[in-house]
């Protein structure tokens, strides 16, 4: 019989699970998960109240979660006391922050009707672009991002960065996508993962006509970085519950690891922590 997970993977399979579109409604309608990550976030590991920060907010990406999340016990005033806690590291203040400004405006719009798929797109990007005027999304194609050990050094050259908030990692196509703070640069990015030797970064845009477009950063010179001192480490590679480095979520609904999984977790939750 294999051991028991303990709380940090427990919460960091939730959040990669959570950064699937397709597992966040399965995730939110589960019994156990939502409790469980609330109570995550009073948790004495910083790592752990941070991955659970990281799930409720991809969760709170999904418009027919919020009400659901808003609503959920303990939520909103959990998310309160990590912006108040006077140890929480700034990052995590600011990713508490930005998930309590979301749920609050979702209760103010309960009289529009029940999303349309294209209407959560937009939702999804309102949450993660250019709308929150304290954060913003940069999407990289990175050059040389061909296996787990070049992903365990671009994680370590971001996590390095202060101001990052989170990233999530699309290896079949070297892509990585960037939360950062709006007033850091794209370039500072591009200058810690250039610093790595080994790798290179372009920025990915749409264009006029709506296809993407690679845009090279300049290669004169690097961009000064401030060094990020506060957040803590990602669970490592090794230590990951994950069994595919490949990919960074497992669907709940593709397939009966995922949901077995998902059930797993929830049955740890339960059996963990109480109301």
């Amino acid at each position: 019989m294999t051991a028991e997970p303990d709380a940090l993977a427990v919460v960091n399979q939730l959040r990669d699970l959570a950064a699937d579109p397709m597992n966040r409604r399965a995730i939110v309608q589960d019994q156990g998960c939502l409790p469980g990550l609330i109570l995550f976030l009073d948790h004495p590991n910083p790592q752990v109240v941070y991955s659970a920060l990281l799930a409720i907010r991809y969760l709170a990406e999904c418009r027919a979660n919020q009400e659901k999340l808003r609503a959920e016990l303990g939520m909103m005033l959990s998310l309160q006391n990590v912006m108040q806690k006077s140890t929480t590291p700034g990052e995590t203040k600011l990713l508490a922050s930005e998930i309590y400004e979301l749920l609050q405006a979702s209760g103010s719009a309960d009289s529009e009707p029940a999303e349309e798929p294209v209407s959560s797109r937009r939702k999804a990007q309102f949450f993660l672009g250019s709308s929150n005027k304290r954060a913003k999304t940069v999407v990289l194609h990175i050059d040389g991002l061909d296996d787990s050990s070049r992903r365990s050094m671009c994680e370590e050259a971001l996590l390095k960065i202060k101001g990052v908030i989170s990233f999530t990692f699309q290896m079949a196509v070297k892509r990585c996508i960037v939360r950062i703070r709006s007033d850091l640069t794209a370039e500072a990015l591009a200058s810690a993962i250039a610093a790595t030797e080994v790798m290179k970064a372009l920025q990915v845009v749409k264009g006029e006509d709506g296809d993407e477009v690679l845009i090279p950063f300049p290669e004169d010179g690097s961009v000064e970085v401030e060094q990020n001192v506060d957040l803590p480490d990602y669970l490592p590679e090794e230590e990951s519950p994950s069994q595919e480095p490949d990919k960074a979520v497992s669907r709940v609904g593709s397939g009966q690891d995922g949901s077995s999984w998902l059930g797993a977790a929830a049955n740890f939750l339960s059996r963990s922590f109480y109301w």
